[in-house]
């Protein structure tokens, strides 16, 4: 206990010192990393951005995290993260930057929270070395720069490690209740995802603390039951309100946020088993509808073109079914195949395995000469608490069926922790001659410079060889000359062993700045030269070179009269997604972008990639309206409570933004939810609600019914009435659809 009292005094007595003023460079390099630039991204994730916009004018909107002003639907996560962004939209406005900024700030606490960790028990070069390493891991910024949720869940489990800690140091309960709440309160972020920490926090605990089992029981036990109830509060709530008084629970299917949590953002994304049901209505219609709708636009404009279009036909023949949010187990999203070294496959290594080699490294000399049965320092209770953080999530995204790249962004806190502990104590190893431990820094060296060879290598085309080269060479030169040099103590061993580090870390700081350099995409963040395509691959993985990316995409809305393959997108090669993003339904061919926006963001070097605008609307290729659209429905509206309804988010959302108004997205997030029943809509039509439905052909799943009594039952109106004739200038709800009018009465 003298111990324990004798840490604290310490810790207070050094948070009275002057700032470390190597650590300023490093957090404007944060700054500048997450910041720069954030205010050309327009409308960021439509899907996330138009809640914030329905969240802003009302509480009931507010609380329940509904997508739309009419309380029709929520969004796909729990409201937290939006919650603050919403906040962020009142104080500064509502702007794409303001509902970012939230997020880029958390990326830069997360670097400032990682300093103070890794540095009172590793020391002041490792708390530097860690902060830099987690500012610099490529993923860490190109999320931080959108809504997404990641890179605040992440700075919440970084409070909560922080209130762990000082739990263990204090021997206060009350720490330790504070640590589980705030997993609580992540759970309410992105729910099961909080949980992936758990492993290291339950073996920190049992192992760091100096008190009979019993009480490590009793106190874990408590904790568990009281983050148990932080993260289904908000649930309970919504799940014993009323159906017909609060939002349908957007991506579930039994209107529950507890089916959500543990089906659609749970079990699901290991399993990959991303096949759902609706209430009546089975999703293989949805498929059909794809395959027919791909197929029929395709053209023989040319060669590539019909290669593309026979390649999209094979692909939507052996298609899985999809759910919204759903992928394969074929490596779609660039996500690699499961197994063992799935981490270092191209399309994952490039966003977070940059220091992997260097870390497994600094593993082996952090545990060297630990016994199992203990006694442990403080040094080595630290460093476990890290690798239960490290190798569960690792593996994890080694077998899981389905995730983005982005929630890599996981791995990026124990990665760096080890990087700036390992540094210094593979150095200490390494100057103190200790027998095969002085081997491992030059080891570690080679290894992580031969990976970065690697994963740079797909890029030559982008990149040129010349850095791909240098790494190389500098890695192999200065490990071989370090280990030649290991019985030299002198100034020149310093300094190779800091150009080492500054040479790999060279790389993971070209390729962090890349969604800066090339552009971001705000709904499948990743980083690299095609950081805009939202597709995190190499350019190899596209399949027609020319239109690598998503450019060249027919404007939705208007009525050019080229419909070829090249105004489709097109998964990576080898995907059997059949041109199916996450969300879960077609959009005639298109792809469809997780947050429920298809995406026509520019591979680097395309003809096209820069935009006419100041402001990039990274929103997705919907994040503009149609306003010969818009102007034809605010003429005719007649008091109706909706603008109109479409089938899913991607159509609504850029109105919602735009305007303010409800719009109704029949079938949530991406036209799968069994909200609608066709007795449900004559009531809404009935009562003046709504009268103007947009339909794109896309989003069967759940409410074929439905789109089949709209069709039967409405006058259409003429393209020319509101369709735009632009290829290029105001764009209107997703796909070439047709607008239709009901009035019931």
């Amino acid at each position: 206990m003298k111990h324990m009292n004798s840490e604290v005094k310490e810790e207070r007595t050094s948070n009275k010192k002057r700032i470390d003023l190597f650590l300023v460079p490093i957090v404007l390099i944060a700054a500048f990393l997450n910041l720069f630039k954030i205010w050309t991204d327009e409308y960021a994730n439509a899907y996330y951005t138009a809640a914030v916009k329905s969240m802003l004018q009302s509480f009931h909107n507010f609380f329940y995290a509904s997508f739309d002003p009419g309380g029709y639907v929520t969004i796909d996560k729990p409201p937290v993260v939006f919650w603050i962004q919403t906040i962020s939209a009142k104080i500064f406005g509502f702007h794409g930057w303001s509902v970012i900024l939230p997020q880029a700030l958390a990326g830069i606490g997360s670097v400032l929270l990682l300093y103070v960790l890794v540095k009172r028990t590793f020391g002041v070069w490792a708390g530097r070395f860690a902060a830099l390493a987690m500012a610099l891991t490529p993923i860490v910024p190109a999320v931080s720069r959108t809504n997404n949720i990641d890179s605040m869940l992440v700075f919440t489990l970084l409070v909560a490690t922080w209130m762990l800690f000082r739990a263990v140091r204090t021997a206060k309960f009350g720490w330790v209740l504070a640590a589980f709440a705030m997993i609580g309160v992540a759970f309410n972020m992105k729910m099961l995802q909080a949980y992936m920490v758990l492993p290291a926090f339950y073996v920190f605990y049992v192992v760091a603390t100096k008190i009979t089992w019993k009480k490590k029981i009793a106190f874990l036990t408590t904790a568990t039951a009281l983050m148990l109830a932080v993260s289904v509060s908000w649930a309970v709530v919504v799940d014993s309100t009323s159906a017909d008084k609060r939002p349908y629970m957007g991506s579930s299917q039994t209107n529950s946020v507890l089916e959500l949590a543990f089906g659609y953002n749970g079990i699901n994304r290991l399993t990959g088993n991303t096949s759902v049901t609706g209430s009546s209505h089975k999703q293989p219609a949805q498929t059909e509808q794809q395959t027919a709708s791909s197929e029929t636009k395709q053209t023989s404009n040319s060669s590539a073109d019909s290669s593309q279009s026979s390649n999209q036909r094979k692909s939507s023949s052996s298609q899985k079914m999809q759910a919204p949010g759903g992928g394969n187990q074929n490596g779609m999203f660039n996500t690699g195949n499961p197994g063992p070294f799935r981490l270092f496959q191209k399309g994952l290594s490039d966003q977070i395995s940059w220091l992997l080699p260097f870390v497994i490294f600094s593993i082996v000399g952090l545990f060297a000469g630990v016994k199992f049965k203990g006694p442990y320092t403080t040094k080595q209770k630290e460093s476990l608490f890290w690798l239960a953080w490290l190798l569960p999530v690792a593996v994890f995204f080694s077998i899981a069926g389905f995730f983005h790249q982005y929630y890599l962004i996981m791995l990026a806190p124990p990665i760096a922790a080890f990087a700036g502990a390992g540094a210094v104590a593979l150095w200490s190893m390494y100057k103190q001659h200790n027998g095969w431990k002085s081997c491992l820094l030059p080891g570690g060296i080679l290894t992580t410079a031969a990976l970065q060879v690697y994963i740079m290598s797909p890029y030559v085309s982008s990149i040129g060889v010349a850095p791909i080269a240098g790494v190389g060479a500098l890695g192999v030169i200065l490990a071989l000359v370090l280990a030649v040099r290991k019985q030299r103590k002198n100034s020149l061993t310093n300094y190779l062993g800091a150009a080492a580090m500054v040479v790999l870390l060279a790389m993971p700081a070209y390729w962090a700045m890349t969604p800066i350099i090339y552009g971001g995409n705000s709904m499948l963040p990743s980083a690299g030269p095609d950081s805009s395509s939202g597709m995190g691959g190499p350019p190899s993985t596209a399949t027609n070179s020319k239109q690598s990316g998503f450019n060249g995409m027919q404007p939705p809305g208007s009525s050019s009269g080229n419909s070829s393959s090249n105004n489709q997108m097109q998964p990576p090669s080898g995907s059997s997604n059949g041109g199916q993003m996450p969300g879960g339904s077609s959009n005639n061919g298109q792809m469809q972008m997780p947050g429920g926006s298809s995406n026509n963001s520019q591979m680097p070097n395309s003809s096209s990639s820069k935009s006419s605008s100041s402001k990039r609307k990274s929103g997705g290729m919907n994040a503009e309206v149609n306003q010969k659209l818009l102007n034809y429905l605010t003429k005719n509206n007649t008091g109706e409570k909706y603008l109109f309804a479409t089938t899913d988010s991607t159509s609504a959302a850029p109105y919602i933004i735009k305007t303010g108004k409800p719009v109704m997205a029949m079938g949530g997030f991406s036209g799968s939810d069994p909200i609608l029943t066709v007795s449900k809509l004559k009531a809404i039509i009935k009562k003046g609600e709504v009268k103007y439905f947009y339909l794109s052909g896309m989003g069967k799943g759940g409410q074929s019914d439905v789109i089949t009594w709209i069709k039967e039952n409405s006058k259409e109106i003429p393209s020319s009435k509101w369709q735009s004739t632009s290829s290029s200038a105001q764009q209107g709800p997703s796909g070439n659809g047709t607008l239709y009018e009901i009035t019931l009465k």
